[in-house]
């Protein structure tokens, strides 16, 4: 397969899935409904929203939600600039597949960020199943929709003993972060361009 095809297979697969995720949870479930991957309780599909970054992280208020819009889409630009010269110069397969999986990543958290907003009913806690294009607009104007995330695993939770210093009694719990398949493309690429790194 050419480099050109390796690219455009990976950004057009992840792109879809994450998108035809994200409608699907979006217009299927309520806010903070949770369904169990075949029937596990600590794998789920768990629906939230974020304003933030990867992983439910946040940043800034309103100002701060528009600045990291304009830059999620600065930074496919350059990405997406720099994957068309990583064809030209015929890198290495693994270098390319790394980027690629990463600019999939960030377009997909970027269609929810600008998109999403004009696009969808508002989901609330308590509230019903979000609508696809509302009779009277989106919950949000252009730029400052909220990121569509669903895979929860709560691998492991409790209480740390009482005799551990600073945390004893208090309860814990991992993995806490709530993602998305685009959030699962980054970590991919990241991972693919460190090891890249690693062997080169």
């Amino acid at each position: 397969m050419s480099r050109k095809a390796t690219v455009a297979l990976i950004l057009l697969t992840m792109l879809l899935l994450d998108q035809i995720l994200k409608v699907w949870v979006k217009t299927h479930m309520v806010y903070g409904e949770e369904i169990g991957i075949l029937g596990a309780d600590r794998a789920l599909i768990h629906f939230v929203e974020n304003n933030g970054m990867a992983f439910g992280l946040s940043f800034g208020g309103r100002i701060g939600k528009l600045v990291l819009s304009l830059f999620r889409i600065g930074a496919a630009v350059v990405l997406c600039v720099y994957l068309v010269e990583l064809i030209r110069r015929r890198a290495h397969p693994l270098l390319l597949t790394a980027f690629s999986f990463i600019t999939a990543g960030a377009l997909g958290n970027i269609v929810d960020s600008v998109l999403y907003g004009v696009l969808f009913s508002a989901s609330e806690p308590g509230g019903g199943v979000a609508e696809f294009l509302p009779e009277g607009g989106g919950y949000e104007s252009l730029f400052f929709g909220r990121v569509v995330d669903m895979f929860y695993f709560p691998l492991f939770y409790g209480v740390y003993p009482d005799w551990l210093p600073v945390v004893g009694g208090t309860p814990y719990l991992f993995f806490r972060p709530i993602f998305n398949v685009a959030d699962v493309a980054i970590s991919v690429g990241v991972v693919l361009l460190l090891v890249y790194y690693y062997r080169k």
